[in-house]
């Protein structure tokens, strides 16, 4: 498997298990299901509301001796109402006590957006704050804080646009460690890549399978289905595998880490042994001919009357 490099010579295993979405009651057993059969990276978010049942999962399987703390890398994200900077490590330290960890390997600032403390998603415009009431930098330097404190070896961003990347680069010399962003081959943000590549920026593809069994309020009428992609299940039946397991793959060879979520044993097995095949040139090229710049998390969630975060992406 592939592996992310960043400065100070840490290394990520490209695969990982995503838990947005996974339900409380599946989560525990799930990331013991990953952990304990090679997976050596999870990913979490405040906002997923199961952190504390992906915490009982790390105390007991690294109670257990054999899987060591220092041997996994953890990733969890500051939600958007914790933007102030009174607010950034408090919110941390809830994060670590629901993860029972002392740690986090990377903390990410979710979105670009930022919510009033006492509200968890928007319903209105006033719930928001402005940047000017909670300047990204202000964030940004608290986190970087955070990591000075040892509370986080690394932090970065999540669904930052190139854009937005710079307004937060100007001014800092930290720039982010990680950009997680939405990626697949109908959204493969080349340019973003690209990007983040000349700065140093390391990537992961959430959402690499279409995050089918996302809320119905998130989806679209007659969505695709990244999983019957004609192109991709010919890939798949070319190397024996899975249509998700090529999907995976492509994201992997890529040179980003790649977070699918499963709570279903089997899946979490299959998804791990991506890893295991080679996409050659021709299945490259054919995957890149499929960009259509679709996305399957359009930020819309975020309208409300008289506030608009239409174009969160800037594109």
């Amino acid at each position: 498997m592939k592996k992310l490099k960043f400065k100070n010579g840490d290394q990520l295993d490209a695969i990982g298990l995503g838990t947005w979405k996974s339900e409380k009651g599946e989560v525990t057993q799930a990331v013991k299901t990953a952990l304990n059969n090679g997976y050596k990276h999870i990913d979490c978010a405040a906002v997923y509301d199961n952190e504390a049942e992906v915490g009982e999962a790390f105390e007991e399987v690294f109670g257990e001796g054999e899987i060591k703390r220092e041997d996994i890398w953890i990733t969890s994200k500051l939600w958007n109402n914790a933007h102030k900077k009174e607010d950034v490590i408090p919110a941390l330290k809830k994060t670590l006590k629901d993860l029972k960890l002392d740690y986090l390997d990377l903390y990410l600032i979710h979105w670009p957006v930022a919510f009033k403390p006492e509200v968890g998603f928007p319903e209105k415009a006033e719930d928001y704050l402005s940047l000017e009431e909670a300047p990204l930098i202000e964030t940004w330097n608290e986190m970087l804080k955070a990591k000075e404190q040892g509370l986080v070896k690394h932090i970065g961003v999540s669904n930052f646009s190139i854009p937005k990347l710079k307004e937060l680069m100007k001014d800092t010399d930290h720039a982010p460690e990680m950009n997680q962003v939405e990626l697949h081959p109908y959204l493969q943000q080349n340019e973003l890549l690209e990007f983040c590549s000349k700065n140093g920026i390391n990537v992961t593809a959430y959402s690499p399978l279409g995050s089918g069994d996302r809320p119905d309020q998130m989806k679209a009428e007659n969505e695709p289905s990244l999983l019957e992609i004609p192109t991709i299940t010919k890939i798949a039946k070319k190397h024996g595998a899975t249509p998700g397991q090529i999907l995976i793959k492509w994201s992997e060879q890529r040179g980003t880490a790649v977070i699918p979520k499963s709570t279903n044993e089997g899946r979490i097995k299959e998804n791990l042994a991506s890893a295991g095949y080679q996409l050659d040139e021709e299945d490259m090229k054919a995957i890149a001919d499929l960009d259509k710049h679709f996305r399957f998390v359009t930020g819309k969630f975020f309208e409300t009357e008289g506030n608009s975060y239409d174009n969160i992406y800037d594109d």
